[in-house]
């Protein structure tokens, strides 16, 4: 059974830490591209979350269903307005099925690395693909592992630091895993948090995709659809499941 980093001491604080994630200028492009690739289909979100990119979505007429493993972090999804236009079930995402078919399957903001070991990546994309309609694309966005930037010898690596928020990537080399710590004043105090991921490279996902039947369609640098480089700190990549084979 997966387990859940992001219970209720997490869910309490997770919109507020992560504020400007929710700001238009960092959505709309999300809401954008995940619109276009849908269609007139419907989206699964895997680690729904609070509802981030799921509400606004929806509100873009784009029929949505979440899975999430976190009671907690649901809770404040459910409390939204417009939260009752969305389904919602719990589980892991990386095995929990849900009815239906759906036109794009998405994980965003690293999510993908909240699966903590190859096998459980894999099974996510065997189950992305397994709700797909032939045609249908699986979107993740990703960051790129920092390590070319860790000095020789060296495993920690600041993302964050600024007077009120510090941020902290401690990287595992042997195992692809990483830890990212978090430490927080909010009102005087100070909040602590420490969450487990495991890196993967693009070519491990595409190799993942392959395993699935997934055909790398597209890799941009960002949801804006700027050209992916050897600079580029993230990825979002699409992945299409084929279409029905051609009638004679």
């Amino acid at each position: 059974m997966a387990e859940d980093h992001f219970g209720e001491r997490v869910a309490e604080g997770y919109d507020r830490s992560a504020a400007d994630m929710f700001e238009p200028a960092v959505v709309d492009p999300v809401v954008d591209f995940l619109a276009g690739l849908a269609g007139g289909g419907a989206a699964l979100e895997l680690g729904i979350g609070t509802g981030r990119i799921a509400l606004p979505l929806a509100r873009r007429g784009v029929p949505v269903h979440g899975i999430d493993l976190s009671e907690a972090m649901v809770a404040r999804l459910r409390a939204k307005p417009g939260a009752d236009q969305i389904g919602v079930t719990i589980g892991d995402f990386a095995t929990t099925r849900v009815e239906g078919r759906f036109s794009v399957a998405y994980l965003v903001f690293n999510t993908i690395g909240n699966l903590t070991s190859q096998d459980a990546q894999v099974a996510c994309f065997q189950n992305a693909a397994a709700h797909l309609e032939p045609g249908g694309c699986f979107v993740i966005e990703v960051g790129i592992p920092d390590l070319q930037r860790l000095p020789p010898g060296e495993t920690v690596r600041p993302f964050t630091v600024s007077p009120t928020r510090l941020g902290f990537d401690e990287y595992d080399v042997a195992s692809q895993g990483l830890i990212s710590h978090h430490y927080t004043v909010v009102d005087g105090n100070l909040e602590v948090a420490s969450v487990p991921f495991r890196y993967v490279w693009p070519a491990e996902l595409d190799l993942m995709a392959r395993l699935a039947g997934m055909r790398l369609r597209h890799r941009w640098s960002d949801w804006n659809r700027e050209p992916f480089t050897s600079d580029s700190r993230k990825h979002v990549s699409v992945w299409e499941k084929p279409g029905l084979p051609a009638t004679a």
